[in-house]
């Protein structure tokens, strides 16, 4: 694309690369300049003008934008995904339901480094969204690419990004309590609906038991057809021993692993029984202020749930924001 100062006289046709305010009203940028639009600008004593001309085997901004738009995502519908209207060269992509967002990062990188005029800005991988929750932006910076460009960027980006749906529908949730006396409020079970609600997941009334290995292992059993059981323990998981893993252990289940370098959200675990998936959540998960518990719960609830290497890998970005309720605050 060409693009420079010249002649007021010689802009027919050409694009306004910057707004002029006029004495009766406004041009805007982006405007195809046309013959009275010049007369207007020369009247004013305008003699220069910055414009863009696009050169053979441009494409304008819009047309470049929605095609790499409609690369990223093919089948929109399928990929969970709509596509704004296109205007000023943009683009925006929306989640059609909720979910978590799964981007190939890779591809994401190869289309950005295609051209300096072609960008595509992404939430970041795994995360959580809600229904028209803005997933992706493509932005064409220049008023005209290069065809060639667009097809590369194309080819680069081909199916980068998707919204995977919830494959759950249900979840079992389970307190233990130390001390047969104790009172058990219903806090966690609350603030845990919440999240589950965001997934359109349903969560099942608390079964409280005695926070003792068998007593929680009968527990986990019962609840066991449910695809997800969440527990909460009175005390703190401490040690892969503790009463939580051993209670899966003893319920004929495994574990994969125990604590995850998120804090808050260090003291989770994460196993299975049979095909139900069991999360051991931290104490922070009374708390509402995202944890290390989301991660793992919203990736498990859509049908990609981590390994022990995935866990171990969320360290990076995994200092997240320090909670009011926390006992020990991590300043001193």
């Amino acid at each position: 694309m060409d693009f420079g100062d010249i002649p007021t006289a010689a802009a027919q046709g050409g694009i306004l690369a910057h707004s002029v305010s006029l004495a009766g009203g406004r041009l805007r940028k982006g405007k195809v300049l046309s013959c009275d639009d010049l007369a207007l600008l020369r009247s004013e004593g305008i003699t220069r003008i910055t414009v863009a001309r696009p050169e053979p085997g441009d494409i304008g901004e819009d047309a470049a934008a929605l095609r790499i738009a409609q690369a990223l995502v093919p089948g929109p519908g399928l990929a969970g995904l709509r596509l704004s209207p296109v205007g000023t060269g943009r683009v925006n992509l929306h989640a059609v339901g909720p979910g978590i967002v799964r981007i190939d990062a890779a591809r994401i990188a190869a289309l950005n480094a295609v051209d300096p005029m072609i960008t595509v800005a992404t939430l970041t991988p795994l995360r959580r969204v809600d229904a028209g929750e803005m997933v992706a932006t493509v932005k064409i910076i220049s008023y005209a690419v290069s065809d060639t460009v667009v097809t590369k960027a194309e080819a680069a980006g081909q199916g980068a990004i998707a919204v995977v749906s919830p494959i759950m529908t249900r979840a079992a949730y389970i307190e233990t309590r130390i001390g047969a006396a104790e009172a058990v409020g219903d806090k966690g079970w609350r603030v845990t609906k919440d999240r589950l609600d965001r997934l359109a997941v349903t969560l099942d009334p608390v079964v409280t038991v005695a926070h003792t290995v068998p007593d929680l292992a009968r527990a986990i059993s019962a609840a066991a057809p449910a695809p997800l059981i969440l527990i909460l323990t009175a005390s703190a998981t401490s040690d892969p021993r503790d009463v939580g893993p051993q209670a899966l252990r003893q319920a004929g289940g495994d574990m994969i692993r125990f604590g995850m370098p998120v804090d808050p959200g260090n003291l989770l675990f994460l196993g299975r029984l049979g095909p139900s998936w069991v999360i051991g959540l931290p104490g922070c998960a009374k708390s509402p202020a995202l944890n290390g518990a989301d991660w793992v719960m919203e990736r498990v609830i859509c049908g990609l749930p981590p390994n022990a290497a995935d866990i171990a890998a969320l360290g990076v970005g995994g200092l997240l924001k320090e909670i009011p309720t926390r006992p020990r605050p991590r300043q001193g």
